[in-house]
């Protein structure tokens, strides 16, 4: 239950049935399960399915295609409505629904949509996207995963690494070099079935917990030539232009969390007493609750502007970095606010906060991290004087 006011964000009719409707499914069939899926690093496959039938996988995908043909201002809302119960579960979320799904809508043929896109919106099928290597992370263009041209289509060999959702992936969009360059790079849709395909290590986090991540292997794979998703050697194009809705859509990831550090904080310093009083009568307290709202509702009124110029066509690609890079940063500050708040009891396994702060820190470093923001932000605005 939210313990702050719904400020009025003038949002559609349709994002505020998103909410409600995500907002309702989270509280009863995510929260619940949130603290079991961080102590056991357990992914929970079985919300796929009921996801889909709440049409969340497909919101940003036109109805043709077994979508809901909604915006990137709805997605970002769903996706900080499950993230408020559960940062794994929304960006499990928001790797299958954006990076893999929006990204098969944008560039994949007619043949390919259909083929994938019915069981991803349903979530029948996990999907995942593919872009790092251990030696190829902000520099993700210097990829190693090499596909050779073979009669009838390439021939991949090499590794990914710290891949969302690899671990249950069904369908993923993998990005390999087929020939030198930046320019030589071509997006993939692999299945996981594909003979030479498997999954290697898979990686232990300090946060983000049941959101699986693990290492790819392509040994010897073959890849038909008709799951060349985009222009051959146009993978970058691909690529690029994915990442600015990416890093949107994600930004609702950290809203969710600022969202539930201010859930937990408001009741908790209400109720606790020291000094023979609540300790929210401290202006201290009130003081650091202040700004927790401030840092929230700040990043939330930049990430829902950006996306909906991502709706109009008009999104800059810094303003979608920049949009993540304020959530994110305020998203660790405040949850740990949330931690100190809470004072001894917050640094306890007793209360969620702790899991708050370990969460929040991935998007200080995933989808590119604070310091690519800021370059990217400093280049475009310098070059466009």
């Amino acid at each position: 239950m939210r313990a702050t006011p719904q400020f009025d964000f003038a949002l559609s009719e349709a994002a505020q049935m998103i909410r409600e409707t995500t907002s309702r499914f989270a509280d009863e069939q995510i929260a619940p399960l949130a603290a079991k899926i961080d102590a056991e690093d357990w992914f929970p496959r079985a919300l796929w399915p009921v996801m889909g039938e709440l049409g969340l996988h497909g919101i940003t995908v036109e109805e043709e295609w077994g979508g809901i043909g909604l915006g990137y201002l709805e997605h970002v809302v769903a996706v900080e409505e499950v993230s408020r119960a559960s940062a794994s579960v929304g960006l499990s979320y928001g790797a299958h629904s954006n990076l893999c799904v929006n990204q098969i809508r944008r560039w994949g043929s007619d043949e390919q949509k259909a083929k994938y896109l019915p069981k991803l919106i349903s979530g029948e099928h996990v999907g995942s996207l593919a872009m790092s290597e251990t030696g190829a992370g902000s520099d993700v263009v210097g990829m190693k995963l090499k596909a050779d041209a073979v009669p009838g289509g390439f021939r991949l060999n090499g590794t990914k690494f710290w891949i969302t959702n690899g671990t249950y992936a069904d369908t993923l969009v993998v990005y390999a070099k087929t020939s030198e360059g930046s320019k030589g790079i071509t997006a993939f849709l692999i299945e996981k079935d594909m003979e030479g395909f498997s999954i290697g290590q898979k990686i232990d986090k300090m946060g983000m917990r049941g959101s699986p991540t693990c290492e790819l292997v392509f040994d010897d794979c073959f890849v038909p030539e008709e799951n060349i998703m985009g222009p051959l050697h146009g993978g970058v194009g691909v690529l690029m232009s994915g990442l600015d809705y990416e890093r949107v859509v994600l930004a609702g990831l950290q809203l969710g969390i600022m969202q539930a550090c201010l859930d937990t904080v408001i009741p908790y310093v209400r109720d606790r007493k020291q000094f023979g009083q609540s300790i929210g009568a401290f202006q201290l307290i009130q003081a650091k609750v202040a700004d927790m709202y401030v840092a929230l509702q700040s990043a939330r009124a930049y990430a829902y502007a950006v996306a909906r110029a991502c709706d109009a066509g008009q999104t800059t690609r810094f303003d979608a970095a920049g949009a993540i890079l304020l959530a994110s940063e305020n998203a660790f500050r405040v949850s740990g606010e949330a931690v100190q708040a809470l004072g001894g009891a917050g640094y306890t396994k007793d209360w969620p906060v702790e899991r708050y702060l370990r969460d929040a820190k991935l998007l200080d470093i995933g989808a590119g991290t604070n310091e690519i923001r800021r370059m990217l932000i400093g280049r475009e605005l310098i070059g466009a004087v």
